[in-house]
């Protein structure tokens, strides 16, 4: 019991994120929700697509789909309005205002009709002068903007860094916004872009940043390609020693979107992206249509085993433990001793890969010392038993794929 207790030490110390995160309470686990941008871009026209464009129709219907079909019950709780949903000029008091057209009863009825189904609102704005679709910009107006979102009772923004003109503007903005929108009093998840404009001209302060922002993004935004996943993947396994460790409760790094459901990604593919945004604590905003998702789409999204280790309560990101060839390791610490492990399967040609992975390597090399009880997730869920600390472990991972783990302690009778 001893040992086990200086583990637990060790683990809750290890990696703890260097500063503390943004003060309002909010996102102890990475929000989850689903996000309009990938699917829906900024499409307007209204006469022509009803059904596809960025309205306040649009959001019913899913806000209604998220109860009903099981979505909001899995914990996808957010329901976020991403660009394009303002009118193209503040209203004669200088306030922002929504599309008249698009959204007749404006953002505040909207927002009562998500609240009315135990959801909460999401919205969008911009550092900048504009938005990067050219709409109206928080500039100059971060307090009354911090305000109106907070009166039309809004409880996520995404804040972007678009028609920015300096560095130091840009980040005094996120900072300014984020003081303003805890000003307000109201719980308002701030998600941020700030690094992603950063690091073009120098690596950004994460420490600062995790004190202003929920969580943000660092790399460019996701496309419905396989493509667009693996530049994500190998972005966030080059720079973890400078992510990882300061990701926790209050604070994560976002790698965009889930585009799981959509087009571009094949089964496996949709595996290997539910597995690592697991594996790295990532905020889980999917962006597609529920309305026509398939039946193994749906269940891959609302796999409660997985979004466990998501929502794991200990809030520690994952990261890549190793490349070998084509296969890539990933391990996550977990509350109760327990680890997350996925092993991924890099190659694109040819049949399934087989991979031999030593136990004692896993988890600091106390995953499954003296002994553990292995449950592989996906890409579907089998119990595959007891192993003490010197054995191996055998498995077969498809083109593209990932297979995920669990290893916990065995449950002493």
């Amino acid at each position: 019991m001893l040992a086990l207790h200086f583990l637990a030490l060790a683990l809750a110390l290890w990696g703890a994120p260097g500063a503390g995160a943004l003060d309002n309470g909010l996102s102890l686990t990475p929000t989850m929700g689903w996000l309009h941008w990938e699917r829906f871009l900024c499409n307007v026209d209204c006469k022509e697509e009803p059904d596809s464009c960025v309205s306040e129709q649009l959001f019913m219907q899913m806000a209604d789909l998220m109860v009903s079909d099981g979505w909001k019950d899995a914990g996808y709780q957010y329901l976020c309005i991403d660009d394009c949903w303002m009118a193209h000029t503040r209203d004669v008091k200088g306030n922002l205002q929504a599309d008249p057209q698009r959204f007749p009863g404006g953002i505040r009825r909207l927002a009562n009709y998500v609240h009315s189904k135990g959801l909460k609102l999401g919205i969008y704005a911009d550092v900048g002068r504009k938005t990067c679709e050219g709409y109206p910009g928080s500039l100059g107006h971060y307090d009354a903007d911090a305000k109106t979102f907070a009166d039309w009772e809004v409880d996520l923004l995404k804040f972007d860094g678009c028609y920015c003109d300096s560095l130091k503007h840009l980040a005094d903005g996120y900072k300014q916004m984020s003081l303003a929108l805890n000003r307000t009093g109201r719980s308002i998840v701030y998600s941020c872009e700030w690094p992603l404009y950063m690091w073009p001209f120098h690596q950004p302060n994460y420490t600062e940043i995790r004190q202003y922002c929920n969580h943000w993004r660092n790399f460019g935004d996701i496309s419905d390609s396989w493509q667009s996943v693996k530049n994500i993947l190998d972005w966030s396994a080059s720079y973890q020693d400078t992510i990882v460790d300061v990701a926790g409760p209050g604070g994560w790094n976002d790698p965009d979107m889930l585009v799981i459901g959509n087009f571009g990604l094949s089964w496996d593919q949709q595996v290997t992206q539910m597995a690592l945004w697991a594996i790295m604590a990532a905020p889980l905003l999917m962006s597609n249509d529920l309305r026509h998702i398939s039946p193994q789409a749906k269940a891959l999204l609302q796999d409660k085993d997985v979004i466990a280790i998501n929502q794991d309560p200990l809030g520690k990101q994952g990261y890549r433990l190793r490349k070998q060839g084509d296969i890539e390791v990933w391990e996550r610490p977990l509350a109760s001793l327990s680890w997350a492990v996925a092993i991924r399967n890099l190659k694109e040609l040819g049949g399934p890969s087989s991979y031999t992975v030593s136990l004692a390597s896993l988890g600091r090399a106390v995953a499954c010392n003296p002994a553990c009880v292995i449950t592989q997730l996906l890409p579907v869920k089998e119990e595959l038993g007891f192993f003490e600390w010197v054995s191996v472990l055998k498995t077969r991972i498809n083109p593209t794929g990932t297979v995920l783990l669990q290893l916990k302690k065995p449950t002493v009778s």
